[in-house]
């Protein structure tokens, strides 16, 4: 059995991250679940599930750089098991809230603050520890996998949530922490490293911002995450599935799950075949087609009027996106210097944060303009146009060869 795994989980130490990972996402997937039922039945008011989101945004974009910085001068497993204890805190008090039968907004907000913070400070750690443990031959595999254990969480993670929430409240919370302490004790049995600037000089602005000068300096890399940006800005329009369930397939609530879940099955099929085999292709221009694909699926979806279509284009869109997202990631972990590695993180986390959050805003926002289906098909076209110039702003990128074949910059 063993041998049928990636060579990367071969690794023990990417095992128990990997591991980790997985019971981390699975329980904060679990969690979103029974938070989302219990702010809306607060007020029954769609703002509040809004303000939980928000409040857990916010704490991203303050602690971004003081985070990198952290993540390259303390030991990047020690943050990231802080982190975790952190985010097993919130959950604790989620339970207690639960069991006191507390029926405020406010509680939840303040949990949605503090687990932002965990998220902010964790994040750029533990993003920077696979390139950290694992082999550079072997990481184009792991960055993969470790795609695969999000979308295992995504997929698995609201429907165990689910079904544990309508037979008892308590118990979603209960679950989520057991898993929670797997994540920590996969996270603390890794081998102790030091940290990449332990025992230099306290940091200035020129440290603290290091991470940020290094994106804008590497064109290869500006490239490909503004890209990642402006595709999910631009295109990903799955936070508009509601209305094509509701008013366009006319499907229900099962159909609008079934929608939902489409992209996370494409994409959880290209993370398995990139973990077995890596990309062999130049990464420039696959990248720059798979973003064009990305916009051509969801096109297809903006027009489609039959459900199997409909989740056939979502499908697609996500198995493009994925390959996009391993491009993106394995290049930043190839090129950028282990001493940076965790403020380059915390730059491009906010990127992924704040393209979510404003994707989801803007789609919703262009929609109530232009209406759904224009909205869709706007943004899949604009998607398509932004990959054909992309060479021409970023040339660097769409001459960008294999991933094996990378090097790290200059720090």
């Amino acid at each position: 059995m063993r041998r049928r795994l990636p060579p990367a989980l071969h690794d023990r130490a990417f095992a128990l991250l990997w591991t980790s990972s997985l019971a981390n996402g699975l329980a904060a997937e679990m969690a979103a679940v029974a938070i989302g039922w219990q702010v809306y039945s607060v007020h029954r008011n769609p703002l509040d599930l809004g303000l939980v989101g928000l409040a857990e945004f916010v704490p991203l974009p303050l602690l971004a750089l003081p985070a990198g910085q952290l993540a390259d001068r303390v030991s990047r497993r020690t943050v990231t098991a802080a982190s975790l204890l952190l985010t097993l805190v919130t959950v604790g008090v989620l339970l207690a809230i639960t069991a006191a039968g507390l029926n405020a907004l406010w509680p939840f907000l303040t949990v949605g603050a503090i687990a932002g913070v965990a998220s902010a400070i964790g994040n750029p750690a533990r993003r920077a520890l696979t390139p950290e443990i694992v082999p550079t031959e072997l990481l184009a595999s792991a960055i993969a996998l470790r795609s695969v254990a999000s979308e295992i969480g995504i997929v698995a993670g609201p429907a165990l949530g689910g079904i544990i929430f309508a037979v008892e409240p308590i118990a979603v919370y209960s679950v989520a922490a057991a898993l929670l302490v797997v994540a920590f004790g996969g996270i603390t049995a890794l081998p102790r490293r030091a940290a990449p600037l332990v025992g230099q000089p306290p940091p200035d602005w020129e440290s603290l911002v290091a991470g940020v000068r290094f994106i804008l300096r590497t064109r290869t890399l500006l490239g490909a995450i503004s890209l990642d940006l402006f595709a999910v800005l631009l295109g990903d329009s799955i936070a508009l599935a509601p209305v094509f369930a509701r008013t366009i397939l006319d499907v229900g609530p099962i159909g609008l799950g079934a929608l939902r879940t489409a992209p996370s099955v494409g994409a959880l099929a290209a993370g398995l075949l990139l973990a077995r085999r890596p990309l062999q292709t130049r990464a420039g221009p696959t990248l720059l087609v798979v973003v064009a694909a990305f916009g051509a699926a969801m096109v297809v979806f903006g027009v489609s009027k039959w459900l199997p279509l409909s989740l056939a284009a979502l499908a697609v869109s996500g198995f493009a996106d994925m390959i996009s997202v391993n491009i993106r990631a394995t290049t930043l972990a190839l090129v950028t210097p282990r001493e940076l590695q965790g403020r380059v993180n915390a730059v491009e986390w906010v990127f992924i944060g704040a393209s979510n959050e404003l994707g989801a805003f803007e789609s919703g926002a262009v929609a109530s303009l232009i209406g759904t289906v224009p909205a869709v098909v706007l943004g899949g076209g604009l998607m398509m146009a932004v990959a054909a110039a992309w060479p021409r702003l970023f040339p660097a990128l769409s001459r960008l060869g294999r991933l094996e074949d990378l090097q790290p910059a200059k720090a």
